[in-house]
């Protein structure tokens, strides 16, 4: 299972991390940034999504939706 964390970092700025879990245990995690703005992160959030979905068929065509 995969999941998106965000987290304040010593700077203030907000990481972006995507982090596999096998049960209760976390074993892999991705850095994919940090964001100090709401466009930053929006940017950052997509791109963890697409990591998380890289290789799945998707359900609906959300593009047309944006």
């Amino acid at each position: 299972m995969a999941y998106i964390r965000k987290y304040k970092t010593g700077s203030g700025a907000t990481a972006v991390q995507v982090c596999y879990k096998k049960g209760k245990e976390v074993v892999k995690t991705v850095h994919v940034g940090s964001a100090s703005s709401e466009d930053e992160m929006k940017k950052l959030l997509r791109e963890a999504q697409g990591i998380i979905d890289e290789g799945k068929t998707p359900l609906f065509d959300l593009e047309k939706y944006d």
